[in-house]
């Protein structure tokens, strides 16, 4: 009877808590469908420029699975630093030279395999074919490591500090410390500010810590700056911090903000560039404009495997201090519940 007392009790708390209820329902739904947009697309099709290649060559290729243009020299060279393209293939004594943008292993594999199929067409006319592969960036010894390597730096960067702020910021509510300081003449923003400052040191020695382990503990592929991969990190972690404690407002305890996880951690993971989007609909890739982690991981991916400067990433990182500054003032307006001064 004792058992069945604590099994009543225990529904009466879920009952009670319907967020949570819901959350259990909806959160594993939301996680199925995002896997489903993600990973049911078609197979990528690689675009290819080519530059005055022989006609039987050009006939072989465009009967594969690939996207093929017909480019000039310059044309070619600007697309494929534009990553517009994958790859270039433009002919030299006898045999076509490749050049790979080199910045996704999937493209590659896509490129090369695409060139073994041309070339067993070709040896069916008594032709052979031994292409020369050059790289804009990376290298042969690219891997799938290497290529969501800066997205896995940046994904553990926002969701640690998501949780710690998040619910360390909770606790200074739940104890009381937070009604303390606003019986205080400080002002809600200094108060914000003063958090995410405190944090801030925090952040940025995580930051260092995380990212300098993944690449010169681990080997992860480095053609950048560090300092551009910390100046990165740390504000997608400035964002993360902001982010959380804006959450932990609307949550009453410890559990109730790790529910959070599933909504607002999840889904920037499928949109943040671990996945290849390019073979799903615009409304899909859509999606991602929207999440922070993006564009953390696109400019860490263009320092550390493009080797690209601040001039290059400017744009991802003032969307960063946007989304920061976004989330700064909505939570000082959270204040306002509890003081409205």
């Amino acid at each position: 009877m004792k058992t069945i007392a604590m099994i009543k009790r225990i529904l009466a708390q879920f009952r009670r808590d319907k967020r949570s209820i819901a959350l259990m329902i909806a959160a594993p739904l939301l996680v199925l469908t995002l896997m489903w947009l993600v990973l049911d697309g078609d197979t990528y099709q690689p675009e290819i420029a080519i530059i005055d290649v022989p006609a039987p060559f050009q006939t072989a290729l465009e009967s594969g699975d690939a996207v093929i243009e017909t480019m000039s020299q310059d044309e070619a060279d600007e697309a494929l630093e534009e990553k517009e393209i994958d790859a270039t293939i433009q002919w030299s004594e006898n045999k076509p030279v490749v050049k790979l943008e080199g910045s996704d292993p999937n493209a590659n594999a896509a490129v090369q395999k695409l060139l073994q199929q041309t070339s067993k067409s070709m040896a069916s006319d008594q032709q052979t074919i031994d292409p020369t592969i050059k790289y804009l960036h990376g290298s042969s010894d690219l891997n799938l490591f290497d290529n969501v390597g800066p997205v896995l730096i940046g994904f553990f960067v926002f969701f640690f500090v998501f949780i710690v702020g998040g619910v360390s910021f909770l606790r200074e509510r739940t104890q009381g410390t937070l009604e303390r300081l606003l019986s205080t003449p400080l002002k809600r923003w200094e108060i914000v500010v003063g958090y995410l400052g405190g944090f801030g040191i925090f952040t940025i020695v995580q930051s260092l810590i995380i990212a300098a382990y993944a690449i010169y503990g681990l080997g992860m592929f480095m053609d950048g700056s560090f300092w551009y991969v910390m100046l990165v990190t740390f504000l997608l972690a400035m964002t993360a911090l902001s982010l959380g404690t804006l959450l932990s407002a609307y949550a009453k305890n410890e559990f109730q903000m790790i529910q959070f996880i599933p909504l607002v951690i999840v889904p920037q993971v499928f949109f943040s560039g671990m996945f290849n989007l390019d073979t799903m609909e615009p409304w899909v890739r859509a999606i991602g404009k929207v999440m922070p982690l993006t564009y953390g991981a696109e400019a860490l991916r263009e320092v550390m495997i493009r080797g690209k400067g601040i001039e290059e990433i400017y744009v991802q990182l003032v969307i960063l201090i946007g989304f920061a500054l976004v989330f700064i003032l909505l939570n000082i307006v959270a204040l306002k519940r509890h003081r409205s001064l």
